[in-house]
């Protein structure tokens, strides 16, 4: 394992952090300006992504570029369909991917980038909206735009003033700030969000019901009613999931038998266990969960009452199968 090197050791160290530091103050500083510049315009560009019908086209050239590709991903994945356009692209046919129906988003700290200049006159052919972010209030970009939302920043953190990094930084917090102000204003939940992360924790966590993960049929320990302990431990050893449910004549859940059940009658005493009646020493009034539940609600009554599996039964209390502690933890839930 990597360890720690903790606090700087000399010199050279010393001044390297100091430059990070620096860095990370002046960029800060940028976002902060952000906050006391929103006004009207901030408002009106979330208004046109509200209403658009279509899809948000985020397009900018280089370093804007790079940051564009990363607001369309956010934007996309609360709530407000986008993707990003390549504007030196966009002159030699990817125009196409804009429709009437769509938005524009578009970066350029200088207001002034050659590319998307080009592709200026027939984005307003099409009557399409334009967004535009830009750190020059003033140039041609922010001028034609049907909204503009001023990004610029006192200085750069390069101390050469010339790469795109505190101006970078402003225009993706921008991004961020209306992809926020936008999913607040669709009511866009964490299940919505989870749609479109169904590989990620989140996902598997807020989409997995238990009818996913349960073991039904000859997977589902059960035994009835009149069974003999004995059979309900055979049971229990043959499905392995440390539990069997007991059972009526109809089928309905009636009472549960678990591991730790057997260990409080061990602690009893001795049991002839091919004479006791399951009934007689089975747990009634188990807690039970439906198929639809959420997995991750099946977890937390699991924890809660420190249980392992649970039963899972029907609106009329007929059982349809059990869900373990380790099928979550296959899952990924926990």
């Amino acid at each position: 394992m990597k360890q720690r090197t903790g606090m700087p050791r000399t010199t050279d160290d010393v001044r390297l952090c100091d430059l990070g530091r620096a860095v990370l103050e002046t960029e800060s500083r940028a976002v902060a300006c952000l906050a006391e510049r929103l006004d009207g315009e901030f408002a009106a560009a979330c208004r046109l992504m509200l209403a658009c019908e279509g899809r948000v086209v985020v397009t900018g050239m280089g370093k804007s570029g790079h940051i564009g590709a990363k607001i369309a991903a956010t934007l996309a994945s609360t709530g407000t369909p986008a993707f990003f356009v390549h504007p030196g692209e966009a002159s030699h046919g990817d125009l196409g991917m804009i429709t009437p129906k769509d938005v524009v988003l578009a970066l350029s700290n200088s207001g002034e980038t050659d590319e998307l200049l080009t592709i200026l006159p027939l984005i307003k052919r099409l009557a399409v909206p334009m967004i535009a972010l830009t750190g020059k209030p003033a140039s041609r970009l922010a001028q034609t735009a049907t909204v503009h939302i001023d990004v610029s920043v006192e200085k750069e953190a390069c101390p050469l003033g010339l790469a795109p990094t505190a101006s970078t930084t402003a225009t993706l917090a921008m991004g961020d700030a209306m992809a926020v102000a936008l999913l607040e204003s669709r009511g866009f939940t964490a299940e919505d969000f989870a749609r479109s992360h169904p590989a990620g924790t989140l996902g598997r966590r807020l989409l997995l019901r238990i009818e996913d993960l349960m073991h039904t049929g000859e997977a589902s320990p059960q035994v009835h009613e009149n069974a003999r302990l004995s059979e309900a431990l055979v049971e229990m050893t043959e499905k392995g999931l440390g539990m069997t449910s007991v059972v009526d004549a109809e089928e309905r859940l009636i009472g549960i038998f678990t591991d730790g059940d057997l260990r409080r009658l061990l602690d009893h005493g001795d049991f002839h266990f091919s004479n006791v009646p399951i009934a007689e020493v089975m747990h009634r009034g188990s807690v039970t969960a439906g198929p639809a539940m959420l997995a991750a609600e099946a977890l937390q009554i699991m924890e809660s009452r420190k249980i392992n599996a649970l039963p899972v039964v029907d609106d009329e209390g007929k059982l349809l199968g059990a869900l373990n502690m380790h099928d979550l933890l296959r899952a990924g839930v926990v």
